[in-house]
């Protein structure tokens, strides 16, 4: 390996760097940039790489843990009722060293660890005095989901990633052997389990990085109809070409060129076992003749032959039936089609403008089984929301990653998610709830309306994700007295404890947040509240032994800090 390598992987990390939290260390940065490169193709958001870090004390030799169903990553709080086919799991345990070497002591760390944790006879309770709680729960959280599915016969792939700053062509053979046995311990446990070990160093890190999104790619086709008056088009395509679209080079589903936030494959329902079942005849019937195609947006279209080029291509409509092709040549291998001729419908809508995409996005899968709030992005409160964020500078993801697909800072990216988590506490005064479900809040209907709606001002969304913002880089790097496992668990507590203390009423309304502005939450209030909420906590703890993520998500304790909090003026009374 060249010394070049090294020398341009850091000039590319100090300039990155710049999009991240600026607050970040050198190594946390390089845990991020880690954890996207080896993750490129699951599209996970920065929020969802920080969730998955693992960084710090007690982490077993792991510093980042990510668990894939069926490509959609798990969360505490996922539902599996949907899970009906055989689900695949990908388990990604990384561990990244800002060095220039690879250990051997480094992967021993794991070793003992994977001997712990992932022997399902052993209590993960008992192991909370040896393993932060962030790994704990990652760990528990894989375990019970994979137990649950269990009758469904998972597949199971551990991939093991060790990046450093090295070369990995001159890795000591201890540390080969090492990973050897990792293998084969993972293997002990989970003995149909398919183990990989991989180096990643600066050449790798460099070469991964150079690989783009394209969002340019070309259809071959069999017959082609161009609509009238517009350059819109419907054309055959065969099953093989179809599949060649839908996939990169190595053969992985190309995830970002579906629109993220109508995308949750709905696993073995009824619609869904009709398409396999139609893949899998052996009559004469062509695919498309059983099935109502594909939706792709493009904002340009060109065709040479029997081959139309896509730009910004957007697949809108058909994951299903997208999800079920992939599938099925993922695992019979594309020459399983091979002189059968079935093709599939695919409509193309040539558009650029926002509103008209959002109008289609809701009008084609209005027809299918997709959750109702899936839908939700293309609602008018949420293109009022981006817009009202873009005049002040900063960039409301309602469509997963469009901004970071832009270079846009993160510090300035607000997903749905943390929105309305940061609503739900600040707004609603229900911190307990932002923490117990922070993937699945706004799923219901109920909720969603009480979250986002017309009778709260965009400048107050705003205000919540800044101060949101604000409070997660004071956790960060100004509340050494608040336990490592309590800055995830109670920040939405001290967002609401805060808010409270700064208004000085704990009943107050959104309305009474007018002219409030993130800068108010000085690092004084915020210390203040801070040290009250450690205090409360404490003496709940004392009186019912829970733990904090247990504390966190009760609403007996939110009840027990409203009914204590000390409030600057006679509004306590």
């Amino acid at each position: 390996m060249s010394d070049n390598d090294i020398i341009i992987l850091n000039s590319i990390l100090k300039q990155n760097t710049a999009l991240v939290e600026g607050s970040l260390s050198d190594s946390e940065y390089f845990n991020v940039f880690a954890f996207e490169q080896i993750l490129k193709n699951y599209e996970l958001s920065y929020e969802e790489m920080s969730k998955g870090s693992i960084d710090s004390g007690d982490d077993g030799g792991v510093d980042g843990l990510f668990v894939f169903i069926n490509g959609d990553l798990l969360h505490e709080d996922s539902d599996l009722t949907g899970i009906k086919r055989p689900p695949r799991f990908e388990v990604f345990l990384i561990q990244t060293k800002n060095s220039a070497s690879f250990s051997e002591i480094a992967v021993e760390r794991v070793i003992a660890s994977v001997r712990n944790l992932l022997n399902l006879t052993k209590d993960m309770n008992a192991l909370r005095n040896l393993y932060n709680s962030d790994l704990i729960n990652k760990v528990d959280s894989f375990r019970h989901a994979y137990l649950d599915l269990a009758s469904r016969h998972p597949v199971l792939n551990f991939n093991f990633i060790y990046v450093t700053k090295g070369d990995t062509t001159n890795i000591h053979p201890k540390v080969k052997e090492q990973a050897k046995i990792l293998e084969q311990v993972i293997k002990e446990f989970f003995s149909g389990a398919k183990t990989e070990v991989t180096f990643m160093g600066a050449r790798e890190l460099l070469d991964a990085s150079r690989v783009g999104k394209s969002y340019t790619l070309q259809l071959q086709f069999l017959e082609s109809y161009l609509s009238k008056g517009a350059d819109n088009y419907i054309v055959l395509s065969s099953l093989r070409d179809y599949y060649n679209f839908i996939t990169d080079r190595d053969g992985n589903l190309q995830r970002h060129i579906f629109e993220s936030n109508v995308r949750d494959y709905q696993g073995n329902v009824e619609v869904n076992k009709d398409i396999q079942k139609t893949l899998e005849a052996q009559d004469n019937l062509d695919f498309w003749w059983l099935n109502n195609g594909i939706t792709i947006l493009a904002s340009k279209a060109s065709i040479v032959g029997k081959t139309i080029t896509l730009d910004d291509v957007l697949i809108v409509n058909g994951l299903q039936t997208t999800t079920i092709i992939y599938n099925y040549f993922k695992d019979r291998g594309i020459e399983e089609e091979k002189g059968k001729g079935r093709s599939i419908l695919v409509r193309i809508i040539i558009t650029d403008n926002p509103e008209t995409r959002d109008r289609i996005i809701k009008a084609t899968n209005f027809q299918t089984a997709v959750p109702v709030a899936s839908l939700k992005a293309t609602d008018r409160i949420q293109r009022n929301i981006e817009d009202f964020f873009l005049q002040h500078d900063w960039f409301y993801d309602r469509r997963k990653n469009y901004y970071k697909n832009m270079g846009k800072p993160a510090a300035r990216i607000i997903s749905i998610p943390y929105l309305a988590q940061a609503v739900m506490a600040m707004i609603l005064r229900e911190p307990d709830n932002a923490r117990a479900r922070p993937s699945s809040l706004i799923k219901r209907n109920t909720d969603y309306s009480r979250v986002f709606s017309e009778s709260i001002r965009p400048d107050i969304y705003l205000f919540c994700a800044r101060t949101m913002k604000r409070i997660d880089n004071y956790l960060r790097n100004e509340s050494a007295e608040l336990p490592i496992q309590g800055k995830d668990n109670l920040k939405f507590h001290l967002a609401m404890l805060s808010t409270i203390k700064l208004i000085g009423n704990k009943d107050y309304k959104a309305t009474d947040m007018s002219g409030l502005s993130a800068s108010h939450f000085t690092k004084e209030l915020l210390t203040e509240s801070l040290q009250e909420m450690i205090k409360s906590t404490e003496e709940f703890a004392s009186k019912r032994g829970w733990t904090i993520e247990r504390i966190a998500k009760s609403r007996e304790f939110v009840d027990y800090m409203l009914k204590i909090v000390n409030l600057p003026s006679s509004e306590a009374a």
